[in-house]
Protein backbone atom coordinates (compact mmCIF):
# COMPACT_ATOMS: atom_id res chain seq x y z
CA UNK A 1 0.00 0.00 0.00
CA UNK A 2 2.61 2.54 1.13
CA UNK A 3 4.88 1.41 -1.43
CA UNK A 4 2.92 2.68 -3.95
CA UNK A 5 2.53 6.33 -2.77
CA UNK A 6 3.66 8.95 -4.77
CA UNK A 7 6.04 11.12 -2.37
CA UNK A 8 6.88 13.38 -5.51
CA UNK A 9 3.26 14.94 -5.33
CA UNK A 10 3.42 18.45 -5.30
CA UNK A 11 1.17 21.48 -5.21
CA UNK A 12 2.45 25.11 -5.80
CA UNK A 13 3.27 27.68 -3.00
CA UNK A 14 1.79 30.31 -4.70
CA UNK A 15 -1.38 28.77 -5.34
CA UNK A 16 -1.85 27.38 -2.09
CA UNK A 17 -1.17 30.97 -0.88
CA UNK A 18 -3.99 32.06 -2.69
CA UNK A 19 -6.33 29.10 -1.60
CA UNK A 20 -5.63 28.90 2.04
CA UNK A 21 -7.55 31.83 3.14
CA UNK A 22 -10.58 30.24 1.55
CA UNK A 23 -10.33 26.97 2.99
CA UNK A 24 -9.75 28.17 6.25
CA UNK A 25 -12.51 30.14 6.32
CA UNK A 26 -14.66 27.00 4.76
CA UNK A 27 -13.82 24.85 7.37
CA UNK A 28 -14.63 27.44 10.51
CA UNK A 29 -17.96 27.99 9.11
CA UNK A 30 -18.25 24.10 9.04
CA UNK A 31 -16.97 24.13 12.62
CA UNK A 32 -19.96 26.92 13.26
CA UNK A 33 -22.66 24.27 11.61
CA UNK A 34 -21.75 21.21 13.37
CA UNK A 35 -21.48 22.92 16.38
CA UNK A 36 -25.18 24.42 15.54
CA UNK A 37 -26.16 20.82 14.60
CA UNK A 38 -24.34 19.13 17.65
CA UNK A 39 -22.23 16.69 14.99
CA UNK A 40 -19.17 15.97 16.86
CA UNK A 41 -16.02 14.93 14.69
CA UNK A 42 -12.41 13.68 15.50
CA UNK A 43 -9.42 14.77 12.99
CA UNK A 44 -6.79 12.29 14.17
CA UNK A 45 -2.92 12.78 12.82
CA UNK A 46 -0.55 9.85 12.56
CA UNK A 47 2.18 9.38 10.78
CA UNK A 48 6.49 9.51 10.54
CA UNK A 49 8.31 12.09 13.04
CA UNK A 50 9.01 15.26 11.14
CA UNK A 51 6.11 14.77 8.32
CA UNK A 52 4.70 18.02 9.64
CA UNK A 53 2.06 16.79 11.97
CA UNK A 54 2.03 19.89 14.26
CA UNK A 55 2.89 22.28 11.63
CA UNK A 56 -0.41 21.10 9.55
CA UNK A 57 -2.12 21.74 13.14
CA UNK A 58 -1.19 24.63 13.31
CA UNK A 59 -2.19 25.81 10.15
CA UNK A 60 -5.76 24.13 10.09
CA UNK A 61 -6.58 25.37 13.33
CA UNK A 62 -5.24 28.94 12.97
CA UNK A 63 -8.66 29.91 12.28
CA UNK A 64 -11.05 28.08 14.03
CA UNK A 65 -13.13 29.32 17.31
CA UNK A 66 -11.35 27.71 20.02
CA UNK A 67 -14.27 27.16 22.06
CA UNK A 68 -15.49 24.73 19.22
CA UNK A 69 -12.54 22.41 19.29
CA UNK A 70 -10.05 20.54 21.42
CA UNK A 71 -6.38 19.58 20.36
CA UNK A 72 -4.92 16.27 22.49
CA UNK A 73 -1.25 15.47 21.90
CA UNK A 74 -0.79 12.71 23.09
CA UNK A 75 2.13 11.18 25.01
CA UNK A 76 2.80 7.53 26.64
CA UNK A 77 0.20 6.24 29.20
CA UNK A 78 1.03 7.57 32.92
CA UNK A 79 0.79 4.95 35.72
CA UNK A 80 -2.81 5.28 36.60
CA UNK A 81 -4.00 5.17 33.29
CA UNK A 82 -1.91 1.69 32.63
CA UNK A 83 -4.28 -0.11 35.30
CA UNK A 84 -7.21 0.57 33.28
CA UNK A 85 -9.09 -0.71 30.08
CA UNK A 86 -6.30 0.94 27.53
CA UNK A 87 -8.51 2.88 25.50
CA UNK A 88 -10.04 4.12 28.98
CA UNK A 89 -7.63 7.67 28.33
CA UNK A 90 -9.24 8.01 24.67
CA UNK A 91 -13.08 7.95 25.78
CA UNK A 92 -12.53 10.67 28.31
CA UNK A 93 -11.22 12.52 25.04
CA UNK A 94 -14.03 11.76 22.81
CA UNK A 95 -15.72 15.23 21.37
CA UNK A 96 -18.92 16.36 23.21
CA UNK A 97 -22.01 17.25 21.06
CA UNK A 98 -20.89 19.53 18.07
CA UNK A 99 -17.46 19.87 18.90
CA UNK A 100 -14.01 18.82 16.98
CA UNK A 101 -11.16 16.54 18.77
CA UNK A 102 -8.33 16.88 16.85
CA UNK A 103 -5.53 14.58 17.99
CA UNK A 104 -1.72 14.46 17.46
CA UNK A 105 -1.21 11.10 17.83
CA UNK A 106 -3.53 8.73 19.09
CA UNK A 107 -5.20 5.10 20.30
CA UNK A 108 -3.24 4.09 17.16
CA UNK A 109 0.11 4.44 18.74
CA UNK A 110 -0.87 1.22 21.00
CA UNK A 111 -0.96 -1.17 17.49
CA UNK A 112 2.20 0.75 16.19
CA UNK A 113 5.05 2.11 18.35
CA UNK A 114 3.91 0.46 21.56
CA UNK A 115 4.05 -2.87 19.29
CA UNK A 116 7.54 -2.22 17.72
CA UNK A 117 8.90 -0.94 20.84
CA UNK A 118 7.76 -4.35 22.10
CA UNK A 119 5.57 -3.20 24.73
CA UNK A 120 2.99 -4.89 22.94
CA UNK A 121 2.72 -8.37 22.28
CA UNK A 122 1.28 -9.88 18.56
CA UNK A 123 -1.63 -11.24 20.63
CA UNK A 124 -2.44 -8.35 21.99
CA UNK A 125 -2.13 -6.06 18.93
CA UNK A 126 -4.98 -8.60 17.33
CA UNK A 127 -7.15 -7.64 20.67
CA UNK A 128 -6.70 -3.73 19.92
CA UNK A 129 -7.41 -3.70 16.16
CA UNK A 130 -10.99 -5.13 17.27
CA UNK A 131 -11.34 -3.02 20.14
CA UNK A 132 -10.12 -0.09 17.62
CA UNK A 133 -12.85 -0.92 15.23
CA UNK A 134 -15.36 -1.32 17.93
CA UNK A 135 -14.76 1.74 19.47
CA UNK A 136 -14.65 3.79 16.26
CA UNK A 137 -17.44 1.78 15.20
CA UNK A 138 -19.51 3.01 18.10
CA UNK A 139 -18.56 6.61 18.12
CA UNK A 140 -19.71 6.97 14.48
CA UNK A 141 -22.90 5.31 15.19
CA UNK A 142 -23.18 8.08 17.91
CA UNK A 143 -23.34 10.57 14.70
CA UNK A 144 -19.27 11.45 15.32
CA UNK A 145 -17.53 12.03 12.07
CA UNK A 146 -14.26 10.49 12.13
CA UNK A 147 -11.04 11.79 9.68
CA UNK A 148 -8.15 9.67 10.12
CA UNK A 149 -4.84 10.96 8.37
CA UNK A 150 -1.41 9.08 7.71
CA UNK A 151 1.77 11.65 6.76
CA UNK A 152 3.80 10.04 5.05
CA UNK A 153 7.31 10.56 4.17
CA UNK A 154 10.74 8.09 2.79
CA UNK A 155 13.60 6.85 5.17
CA UNK A 156 15.71 9.48 3.35
CA UNK A 157 13.37 12.37 3.79
CA UNK A 158 12.95 11.82 7.14
CA UNK A 159 16.47 12.08 7.72
CA UNK A 160 17.06 14.73 5.65
CA UNK A 161 14.26 16.94 7.70
CA UNK A 162 16.05 15.05 11.00
CA UNK A 163 19.50 16.66 9.99
CA UNK A 164 18.18 19.91 9.09
CA UNK A 165 15.95 20.49 12.69
CA UNK A 166 19.43 19.01 14.38
CA UNK A 167 21.76 22.05 12.69
CA UNK A 168 18.74 25.39 13.50
CA UNK A 169 19.96 26.49 17.00
CA UNK A 170 16.43 27.16 17.92
CA UNK A 171 14.94 23.62 16.93
CA UNK A 172 17.50 20.79 17.72
CA UNK A 173 15.64 20.71 20.59
CA UNK A 174 12.91 18.71 19.01
CA UNK A 175 15.22 16.17 17.68
CA UNK A 176 15.84 13.27 20.36
CA UNK A 177 17.62 10.25 20.89
CA UNK A 178 14.21 8.41 20.77
CA UNK A 179 13.99 9.99 17.16
CA UNK A 180 16.88 8.71 15.86
CA UNK A 181 16.45 5.07 17.00
CA UNK A 182 12.97 4.99 16.07
CA UNK A 183 14.14 6.45 12.27
CA UNK A 184 16.53 3.36 12.58
CA UNK A 185 13.45 0.70 12.89
CA UNK A 186 11.82 2.61 10.01
CA UNK A 187 11.49 -0.49 8.39
CA UNK A 188 10.05 -2.47 10.81
CA UNK A 189 7.36 0.94 11.76
CA UNK A 190 6.95 0.51 7.88
CA UNK A 191 5.58 -2.78 8.19
CA UNK A 192 3.86 -1.99 11.41
CA UNK A 193 2.29 0.54 9.71
CA UNK A 194 1.45 -1.21 6.36
CA UNK A 195 -0.99 -3.86 8.80
CA UNK A 196 -2.61 -0.91 11.05
CA UNK A 197 -4.00 0.63 7.97
CA UNK A 198 -5.18 -2.30 6.30
CA UNK A 199 -6.95 -3.40 9.74
CA UNK A 200 -8.17 -0.48 10.60
CA UNK A 201 -9.69 1.07 7.25
CA UNK A 202 -13.56 1.25 7.93
CA UNK A 203 -16.22 2.61 6.05
CA UNK A 204 -17.28 4.80 8.80
CA UNK A 205 -13.42 5.52 9.75
CA UNK A 206 -11.21 5.65 7.16
CA UNK A 207 -7.77 6.53 6.43
CA UNK A 208 -6.34 9.06 4.34
CA UNK A 209 -2.81 8.35 3.11
CA UNK A 210 -0.99 12.08 2.43
CA UNK A 211 1.90 12.28 0.20
CA UNK A 212 4.27 14.63 2.57
CA UNK A 213 7.16 15.79 1.43
CA UNK A 214 5.40 18.66 -0.10
CA UNK A 215 4.07 20.75 2.94
CA UNK A 216 1.50 22.71 0.54
CA UNK A 217 0.34 19.66 -0.82
CA UNK A 218 0.14 18.33 2.62
CA UNK A 219 -2.11 21.08 4.26
CA UNK A 220 -4.39 21.14 0.59
CA UNK A 221 -4.86 17.59 0.98
CA UNK A 222 -5.93 18.19 5.05
CA UNK A 223 -8.05 20.55 4.51
CA UNK A 224 -9.85 19.55 1.29
CA UNK A 225 -10.32 15.79 3.05
CA UNK A 226 -11.56 17.41 6.52
CA UNK A 227 -14.00 20.17 4.56
CA UNK A 228 -15.60 17.21 2.51
CA UNK A 229 -15.97 15.13 5.37
CA UNK A 230 -17.79 17.34 7.28
CA UNK A 231 -19.70 18.46 4.47
CA UNK A 232 -21.11 14.78 3.68
CA UNK A 233 -22.46 14.63 7.22
CA UNK A 234 -23.86 18.01 7.34
CA UNK A 235 -25.29 17.94 3.67
CA UNK A 236 -28.10 20.08 2.94
CA UNK A 237 -27.55 21.94 6.61
CA UNK A 238 -24.09 22.76 5.22
CA UNK A 239 -23.53 26.17 5.06
CA UNK A 240 -22.94 27.83 1.22
CA UNK A 241 -19.41 28.58 0.56
CA UNK A 242 -17.90 32.11 0.93
CA UNK A 243 -17.51 34.25 -1.37
CA UNK A 244 -13.78 35.45 -2.10
CA UNK A 245 -13.70 38.95 -0.34
CA UNK A 246 -10.66 41.88 0.22
CA UNK A 247 -10.01 40.56 3.73
CA UNK A 248 -8.70 37.31 1.82
CA UNK A 249 -6.35 39.06 -0.23
CA UNK A 250 -4.66 41.02 2.47
CA UNK A 251 -4.40 37.87 4.22
CA UNK A 252 -2.59 36.14 1.64
CA UNK A 253 -0.45 39.03 1.15
CA UNK A 254 0.71 39.05 4.62
CA UNK A 255 1.34 35.92 4.74
CA UNK A 256 3.74 36.29 1.28
CA UNK A 257 5.45 38.82 3.53
CA UNK A 258 5.79 36.51 6.63
CA UNK A 259 6.96 33.63 4.59
CA UNK A 260 9.68 35.71 2.46
CA UNK A 261 11.26 36.73 6.20
CA UNK A 262 10.75 33.19 7.37
CA UNK A 263 13.54 30.34 5.92
CA UNK A 264 11.24 27.17 7.59
CA UNK A 265 8.20 28.61 5.19
CA UNK A 266 10.01 29.09 2.63
CA UNK A 267 10.35 24.78 0.92
CA UNK A 268 8.74 22.77 -1.06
Amino acid sequence: MLEKVNLKTKFPRREYQRMLPAWQHRLYDLEKACWDQGVPSILLFEGWDAAGKGSTIATLTARLDPRGFKLHPISPPRTFEQRRPWLWRFWLRTPNRGEMAIFDHSWYTHVLSERVEGQVSERECREAFRDILDFERALSDDGCVIVKFWLHISRKEQKKRFEALARDPLENWRITEEDWKRHKKYDAYLLAAEEMLEWTESEYGPWTIVEATSRWHTRRRVFETAIRALENRLGSKAPPPREPSEDDERDRQLREEHQALDPAEAGS
